[in-house]
């Protein structure tokens, strides 16, 4: 089991050596950091040419781009982002993401993916 199943909240200290890193999808690997039920963060890893197929969920989320280089569409709207960029997606509204070159996104959500949580 991993530290974070059948939890309501993260413990206070995370250290991201001993968190588990699962793969999501071809080319993309997720580490969860901290969360309760109001706020989420998640460490994404990205191949390049990795995609983050179009979709749309009820959360309100901001991704920072730490590294690599990304073609993001959010409502329709698509621009290239690089490392120190950041996007906002309003609830339910469509988004995705091709990664160019290969890197790493910050996903805060809120409330919390508790779809992330399950196994």
């Amino acid at each position: 089991m991993s530290n974070i199943e059948l939890k309501t909240h993260s413990e206070s200290f995370i250290l991201g050596s001993e968190q588990e890193i699962e793969q999501v999808d071809e080319g993309i690997k997720r580490q969860m950091l901290g969360f309760d039920g109001q706020l989420m963060i998640a460490k994404v890893w990205f191949e390049a040419g990795a995609i983050g197929y179009a979709h749309k969920h009820f959360h309100s989320q901001v991704s920072y781009v730490e590294s690599g280089e990304f073609e993001v569409t959010v409502d329709g709207v698509v621009k290239l982002l690089k490392a120190g960029d950041s996007f906002y997606i309003a609830p339910n509204k469509m988004h995705g993401a091709l990664c160019k070159k290969t890197g790493v996104l910050l996903d805060v959500f809120s409330p919390a993916r508790q779809d992330f949580l399950e196994k």
